[in-house]
């Protein structure tokens, strides 16, 4: 995924429902180019670092939050984890569980919203969220309904876009040859809820991305205090935070990440159900 641009005037989503259509809109487009390829900053950097993180998770039960169309809960189902992944998106759902049909992992994927999360207390030894979080509006919500269903002892594990280095103002600057040698930021304390981004993968070739409507996704920005304080309300201990940083050799073969060199876009934090 991109690092999002701002928005340029004032586009906002504030009701759960408006916001699950937002994601509807986005889930057939989204799905066929990142099963193509084109979500570069997820499949060369984000999801290994992510996964190189995580604690072990063989014979445990995860459940993913935002699952997508299931990427992600397929490589942790891949480490050995019995997993349900959940999504808001039905187009997401209905993907997801046309590849569990055809190359089964034991996954059962559910619609619903991570903003009220439907299971029964104490059912998972882990919670995974895969860029999800910062798009749900009640994050604090979300993260007493995570401590809910854990296990005592249990984890959490999620990555977000940086709140310090991918506020609603980024720009990436380039020298003239086109390498990242700084980022412009501003806004890192305006926490408007459901601004809405509009991008699309960047390396979808360009007359091709012309002919496509931009994906349109309400963002719910914190500050990385308020994530924290978020975090310890919600009765979790932090113990691991991940600033996923391209290596010389990832920079070279998929030059588009190489700017995480400059600044980190990801946050990855892990915490825990005492």
């Amino acid at each position: 995924m991109a690092p999002r641009p701002f928005r340029s005037h004032k586009e906002e989503s504030h009701d759960a429902n408006d916001v699950a259509a937002h994601w509807e809109s986005n889930a057939e487009t989204w799905t066929i180019y990142s099963r193509a390829g084109y979500d570069k900053y997820r499949d060369a950097l984000n999801t290994p670092a992510f996964l190189k993180m995580l604690p072990p998770v063989a014979g445990l039960a995860g459940l993913d939050l935002g699952c997508g169309e299931g990427s992600n809960t397929r490589a942790v189902a891949c480490l050995g984890a019995r997993m349900i992944g959940l999504d808001i998106a039905p187009t997401f759902i209905r993907y997801a569980r046309e590849t569990e049909t055809q190359a089964p992992l034991g996954i059962d994927y559910v619609l619903g919203d991570g903003q009220g999360i439907d299971f029964p207390e104490a059912s998972f030894d882990f919670v995974t969220a895969f860029m999800s979080m910062m798009d749900m509006a009640d994050q604090l919500g979300v993260l007493k309904g995570v401590h809910r269903v854990l296990k005592s002892g249990g984890f959490l594990q999620f990555s977000i876009l940086h709140p310090c280095f991918v506020p609603p103002t980024r720009r990436n600057i380039r020298d003239a040859s086109g390498k990242p040698v700084a980022v412009e930021i501003a806004d890192y304390f305006d926490e408007s809820d459901g601004r809405i981004d509009r991008w699309i993968f960047s390396s979808i070739p360009e007359a091709e991305r012309a002919t496509l409507t931009p994906f349109a996704i309400p963002r719910f920005h914190r500050t990385l205090s308020t994530w924290v304080s978020m975090i310890v309300e919600a009765g979790l201990t932090i113990e691991a935070f991940g600033e996923p940083m391209a290596s010389v050799e990832v920079a070279l073969a998929e030059p588009m990440v190489a700017d995480t060199r400059i600044a980190p876009i990801f946050l990855h934090i892990r915490a825990r159900k005492p």
